[in-house]
């Protein structure tokens, strides 16, 4: 995933609208988000969860708390990213719930959540959906992760890290699997176990049938039975 452009408006800490140019800042392939505390650093990282999943890390994740509260009482927030996820662009713009003015007399109406995501094709941009389950599903099957595995993975400013180092090993398992399409290998390892076990019991079975031979002939001549074969496979050594 890269990112291209975050527009924030009425968010967090943000009562105006702010633009970042992410390509500005990658043009060295690396950057750093810095300032004094209270300055808004986590409310950016918190502002591209929330374009992708409609959720921000960890207890923060108060949708309704989420407008600036030193917005302008009509100012509704709103978050829009532009990425490029698996080599498609798409802008993805998020409104979470809120309390706005009536427009007729006096009193606050609630405004619902809304998501726009669109891809750019042919010099355009194409809506996706307008639904925030199919945008949710949209994001989670591109980019192969939950927002609670992207919130782990992804955002370590956020100290939620920590948490998948201490998650449990099938846990981690999976994260890792599909961030790094470790599926083939696990297929490949299944399938030599398999293999294995097949093989194992081609191996017994042939034993048994020069046993069984080799019985019938110290039978018919007489002969002594011969020694107990040794196994092909050592057994291991003690410690």
């Amino acid at each position: 995933m890269r990112l291209h452009r975050l527009e924030i408006a009425a968010f967090g800490p943000f009562s105006g609208t702010e633009v970042i140019d992410f390509d500005a800042l990658s043009d060295a392939g690396l950057f750093l988000i810095q300032g004094r505390t209270g300055a808004g650093k986590t409310s950016v990282l918190d502002a591209v969860c929330f374009a992708l999943y409609g959720q921000v890390p960890g207890v923060r994740n108060a949708v309704k708390g989420l407008r600036s509260d030193h917005a302008p009482p009509g100012a509704g927030p709103r978050v829009v990213l532009e990425t490029t996820i698996r080599g498609r662009r798409l802008r993805v713009s998020r409104s979470p719930a809120w309390e706005r003015p009536k427009l007729r007399g006096s009193g606050t109406t609630t405004e619902h959540a809304k998501v726009v995501v669109e891809e750019f094709e042919h010099g355009g941009w194409v809506g996706l959906t307008t639904r925030l389950d199919e945008a949710g599903d949209l994001v989670t099957r591109m980019l192969g992760m939950t927002a609670v595995q992207f919130c782990q993975v992804a955002m370590l400013p956020q100290g939620e890290f920590a948490g998948f180092l201490r998650a449990g090993a099938d846990e981690r398992r999976k994260v890792l699997e599909r961030l790094f399409a470790a599926e083939v290998f696990a297929q490949v390892e299944k399938w030599l176990a398999e293999r294995r076990a097949a093989t194992g019991r081609e191996a017994a079975e042939l034993g048994a049938r020069a046993v069984s031979i080799s019985d019938r002939i110290c039978e018919t001549t007489g002969a002594a039975p011969p020694r107990e074969p040794r196994p092909a496979v050592p057994a291991p050594r003690r410690p």
